[in-house]
């Protein structure tokens, strides 16, 4: 057992602070691991609990531990550069269609491609997956419910699922009647019914930037334009800007991820989700609200539903079990607020209604209590996954490149230098068994080309290492090229002014 010297002129909080640091230098603490306890290291180096606490305190001051309430203290990523927002200059843009279809498309097949490790899609149950759990469930169900498991279902869902959400809701002080929830296919089908709800072809609709392509995507399919708003790294959808962007463009409707964005992990603050809730329903325009990553949270609190705050009716809560539980089983919901007519109506007339089985599996789930311990086991492993790889793109990546410090969800922002485009080298991640999601896709007017979202919703081994060792060479690689192609051309230059 190592023990401090207590005849030696360093401090004896500093001597636990070296110790933090050989543990980490020799490999026995890696970025994310949890630290001994308090009494641990203080019965191991006989010293007093307050002493332990004094060097992890000033650890944290330094930015190289975190402390999470009745958890602990973790190791965090020392070489990690944090992602902060850009300057409060914003380059506005106009309402546009999305510009970078062939790329979205192109990722979307990369995740399925055999012997390629999937950075590039946001799955973040691989972290802890329940398949066993549902599995059991499923059999339990089938044998009661017999040939009505392959029967139409009532196009509002299962009862009992809509009253375990409508239960859950009403935890969080939103007064929701089950009757008011509608279950989708998915948290996209439940998007799709939103927006159709509320606007038309040629419509504008305000959106974050950053924002996920899949909502990008679903805008211009349905004949609408997006109109990108700044969103900041931390506090997400800039009001300011936002209220400029209303008084210089008709907006039908607002499709924002208050709780935890992606790819930005950025999550706005229940007062700061009032006030732009605030601002919507004062301009009448509807506040369709992307919620599938609010229980992903790396908070002491779960978010409030930005529903809470709507005095009109004019909040809709889209979600899913996608990012939590089964992605496959495409069960979402939606909370229409005041528009439950029209998205009734929308629903059946564009799927029916949703798989019966898979919602009566997920019930039981949540009723058992099964859910929620897996919530809060994947939660703890996301924490942990997220610093093990904004470490590990410190140490591959060039210096210059920043990594977003996310609230939750389970992917990373990352930015290189200006002069490097991320897709272009898209191809060549793939012929080395490597997808992530090129940044350029998150935006319908071409934006952040420097730009690439990586997962850490990953089970995580030697492969997923050598992935992302593989990225920072090909970004290395791209700047190098990038760098010589500049020099020719600057030598070029030189050239014909000397001849001249």
């Amino acid at each position: 057992m190592r023990l401090l010297d207590k005849t030696s002129p360093a401090f004896l909080y500093q001597q636990v602070i070296d110790f933090v640091e050989h543990q980490q230098k020799i490999g026995a603490l890696s970025p994310g691991d949890k630290l001994p306890s308090l009494r641990k290291l203080s019965r191991q180096f006989e010293i007093s609990v307050p002493t332990v606490k004094q060097a992890y305190i000033e650890l944290e001051r330094q930015g190289r531990v975190c402390a999470r309430p009745q958890s602990g203290y973790y190791l965090t990523a020392l070489q990690a550069r944090t992602l902060k927002p850009r300057p409060a200059k914003w380059s506005h843009c106009a309402p546009t269609t999305v510009q970078c279809r062939s790329m979205i498309e192109q990722v979307h097949e990369a995740v399925h491609l055999p012997d390629t490790v999937a950075l590039g899609i946001s799955n973040p149950i691989q972290v802890n997956p329940p398949d066993k759990t549902l599995a059991r469930l499923m059999r339990s169900v089938l044998s009661r419910v017999a040939e009505k498991a392959v029967s139409y279902g009532p196009p509002i869902g299962d009862a009992k699922l809509r009253m375990q959400l409508a239960f859950r809701y009403q935890d969080q002080g939103v007064a929701i009647n089950p009757n008011d929830i509608l279950i989708t296919n998915g948290a996209q089908e439940a998007l799709s019914i939103a927006l159709q709800c509320v606007a038309k072809q040629g419509d504008i609709i305000a959106i974050e930037s950053p924002c996920f392509f899949g909502m990008i995507e679903l805008i211009e399919t349905l004949g609408m334009k997006a109109l990108e708003v700044y969103t900041c790294t931390e506090d997400g959808v800039c009001l300011d800007e936002l209220a400029s962007a209303i008084k210089q463009h008709p907006i039908k409707a607002c499709l924002f991820s208050t709780a935890i964005n992606n790819p930005l992990g950025s999550m706005k603050t229940d007062e700061q989700r009032q006030a732009i809730v605030s601002l919507l329903e004062h301009n009448n325009i509807p506040l369709i609200e992307d919620d599938v990553y609010s229980e992903l949270y790396f908070s002491e609190q779960k978010p409030k539903p930005a529903q809470l705050y709507s005095e009109k009716g004019l909040v809709m809560t889209c979600s899913s079990f996608s990012k939590t539980a089964a992605p496959g089983y495409r069960t979402g919901w939606l909370l229409p607020g005041k528009y439950e007519e029209q998205a009734k109506r929308i629903k059946r007339a564009q799927s029916c209604s949703t798989a019966m089985l898979q919602q009566w599996t997920l019930n039981e789930y949540i009723q058992s209590g099964d859910y929620d311990r897996h919530l809060c086991v994947l939660r703890k492993k996301l924490i942990y996954n997220c610093e093990r790889m904004r470490a590990l793109i410190a140490e591959h990546f060039p210096s210059e490149v920043c990594i977003s410090k996310p609230q939750g969800g389970s992917v990373l922002w990352v930015r290189c230098q200006s002069h490097v485009n991320t897709g272009a080298f898209f191809q060549a991640a793939l012929e080395k068994g490597v997808s992530f999601a090129p940044g350029v896709i998150f935006s319908p007017s071409g934006k952040y080309a420097n730009y690439m979202r990586i997962s850490y919703g990953v089970q995580w081994n030697e492969q997923v290492e050598d992935a992302v060792k593989t990225l920072g060479e090909l970004v290395f690689d791209y700047s190098f090229k990038q760098l010589d192609q500049q020099q020719a051309v600057l030598k070029s230059l030189d050239k014909k002014s000397d001849q001249q």
